[in-house]
């Protein structure tokens, strides 16, 4: 267990923000009851950040720089916190995301993190360990604040058919998370595109990748492997894996027609199912 008293602000971010919290709640002459009290937290959960025992969420952050007057800081501070919690071979591919002003993934089994709902992550990361599922969750939602910003990324994603039936998290789950997926039909800077199982043989056959665009940089080429993530600015990686995912765009549906394809499957699949005497089963 860390002590306040000793709490190294330059240990990690997350020590940081513990640290950054308690001076400007110090500041303020407020106890961590006291903070707890004006921001609706625990006085307890307040401690527990500050000592770096536990992750602050993007809420919290709002809430104490509101109440603290620390001009965003805290919010500021978050991300780089959260970020520093996922996977380690994941950290740098995060970062690319936080900068891209354009991103294209094509994805086989699963709809892409920066889409999914909290309980489609719940369910993926908690398949096999449940362990600290709770932060694990938050960390990875954080990553979709980047749609926050004043100038948000453009993100164009192909998604295999069989992604919309591998039910994962339940039933309830899965028509939330197609919900989810509906709820971008007036978004331009987010387009999905089903490429449906009629499509046979296709450009992404060797598994999902993302491609990520900047202003000025080189664009980066993503894959994955178990356990490790494979980032290359190589030009021939790059050029085959653009004219893979052209390709992959030509064969997926349109907009509309994959928003209707998703509908249909939300609907069939994983609609309210009711018994004999018409009450909600499932």
């Amino acid at each position: 267990m860390t002590h306040i008293n000793v709490l190294d602000p330059g240990a990690s971010p997350l020590d940081y923000y513990g640290f950054e919290l308690r001076r400007h709640r110090e500041a303020a002459g407020l106890t961590q009851r006291q903070l707890g009290d004006v921001i609706n937290y625990t006085g307890s959960l307040v401690g527990q950040i500050e000592t770096a025992r536990k992750l602050p969420t993007p809420e919290f952050s709002e809430r104490v720089d509101a109440a603290l007057g620390t001009g965003g800081l805290l919010s500021r501070l978050v991300g780089l916190v959260m970020r520093s919690q996922l996977p380690a071979w994941f950290q740098q591919t995060a970062e690319l995301e936080a900068r891209a002003t354009e991103i294209y993934t094509f994805q086989m089994g699963m709809v892409h993190g920066l889409l999914q709902t909290a309980a489609y992550v719940r369910g993926t990361l908690g398949a096999l360990d449940r362990t600290d599922l709770d932060d694990r969750t938050t960390v990875r939602l954080a990553r979709q604040r980047i749609f926050e910003k004043e100038e948000p990324p453009v993100l164009w994603m192909v998604l295999s058919e069989a992604a919309l039936y591998q039910e994962i998290g339940g039933p309830k789950t899965m028509r939330g998370q197609l919900a989810r997926l509906l709820s971008f039909d007036d978004n331009p800077r987010i387009n999905i595109q089903v490429l449906p199982f009629s499509a046979g043989a296709h450009a992404g056959l060797t598994g999902s990748f993302n491609l990520y665009r900047f202003v000025s940089d080189p664009t980066i080429v993503y894959t994955e492997s178990y356990g490790s993530g494979h980032p290359t600015a190589n030009p021939d990686t790059v050029r085959d894996c653009s004219l893979r995912y052209d390709h992959l765009q030509a064969a997926a549906l349109s907009l509309k027609d994959s928003a209707e394809l998703i509908r249909r499957v939300m609907e069939e699949r994983y609609g309210e199912q009711r018994g004999s005497d018409g009450d909600p089963v499932a």
